[in-house]
């Protein structure tokens, strides 16, 4: 007899093979309803390969971009997926800078460089009128509040690399959530098993979480987000699903038969879309889990993915992916009349 998580994977295969393709006669759905717009990203470095963990797209004209650092190509091995500092003449450089609309720095933030060693996420607080930037950095241990030209830094939670489980410091955090009320959440992360709580002055209010298997545990938390009911959705990467709690962290419900989720996001008109970078494609489904759109497969070719670890869409509706293992950031622009079912939304945001 299967077990239950042999059943769940092969449902959730089925799912993914039955749902609907934009195609009119043969091929297979690379991309979705979007045409990839190629060599968007334009070199950061000559020579060099960019490792990419984050985007984000405030405005068709500025998108922040995260990375690891930079791998010259000649010594690159040629199985290198992640960033190594041990290979010869690897710089731990260019950790965010902004690109406009056609893929060409705009921004460097070169006077905060070493506050970021092994940045995880940047963002924008979705109801904060001054639209400071946030960033997630695992290896500074911090969650960072800047200005939103860049050139002060207004808040720093968690003591500057160290690590721990308290109500003081992280374990390698990896991503935030906002509420209406600046309440936010981060995901805690890499290392510690949580959730954790704080109200909009960085004050710590709770936090929930433990290692394991069980509802209400983690293995690797590794994103977050939150819906108009202020329910809360984690994903629990090397669990392979999502959990949802209420605010406060008590335990609602879960979502299994994923490969490897990575990033949540919960769109303005009230679905998930999730990125799997073990499936290297991205998913869409209700609120109550049910799978609804897919598209993407492996490949690098322009579109195809390879560890979309991060996503964003901008108000022309753009979708941004940090493909961190073909070491770029892809745009994929909305095919004309393409139906808006297919494409992905832009962040919940209470209106």
């Amino acid at each position: 007899m299967r077990s239950p998580s042999i059943l769940a994977g092969l449902a959730i295969a089925y799912a993914l093979t039955s749902v609907p393709s934009a195609l009119d006669k043969g091929g297979i759905d690379l991309h979705g309803s979007y045409d990839v717009v190629a060599n968007w990203l334009k070199p950061i470095a000559p020579d060099y390969l960019l490792s990419p963990v984050t985007v984000f797209a405030e405005t068709p004209d500025r998108i922040f971009i995260g990375s690891l650092g930079l791998t010259p190509k000649a010594t690159a091995p040629p199985t290198l997926t992640v960033f190594d500092p041990k290979v010869p003449g690897a710089r731990v450089d260019e950790p965010l800078f902004v690109v406009n609309r056609r893929g060409e720095v705009i921004e460097r933030w070169t006077q905060w460089y070493d506050r970021f060693p092994s940045i995880h996420k940047v963002t924008i607080d979705p109801y904060d009128p001054e639209k400071h930037v946030w960033v997630v950095d695992r290896a500074a241990q911090q969650v960072m509040k800047f200005t939103h030209d860049g050139k002060t830094l207004v808040m720093a939670i968690g003591e500057r690399g160290v690590a721990g489980q308290d109500d003081k410091h992280f374990g390698q955090p990896s991503d935030i959530a906002f509420l209406p009320d600046g309440t936010f959440f981060v995901s805690d992360g890499y290392r510690n098993r949580r959730v954790v709580k704080f109200d909009r002055n960085g004050r710590f209010l709770t936090a929930w979480g433990s290692e394991g298997s069980a509802p209400g545990q983690f293995r690797l938390v590794h994103s977050v987000a939150v819906d108009a009911a202020r329910r809360v959705y984690v994903v629990d990467r090397m669990n392979a699903r999502i959990q949802i709690f209420d605010e406060d962290g008590h335990f609602l419900d879960q979502w299994p038969g994923f490969v490897t989720p990575v990033h949540v996001v919960i769109t303005q008109d009230q679905f998930a879309w999730v990125s799997d970078m073990g499936a290297n494609r991205f998913a869409k489904y209700d609120l109550n889990g049910r799978l609804l759109e897919t598209f993407g497969t492996a490949g690098k070719f322009p579109g195809g993915m390879n560890s979309p670890h991060d996503f964003s869409v901008d108000s022309e509706g753009n979708l941004y992916v940090s493909n961190a293992w073909n070491f770029t950031v892809d745009k994929y622009m909305p095919r004309k009349g393409a139906d808006p079912n297919r494409l992905v939304g832009q962040r919940y945001t209470a209106r």
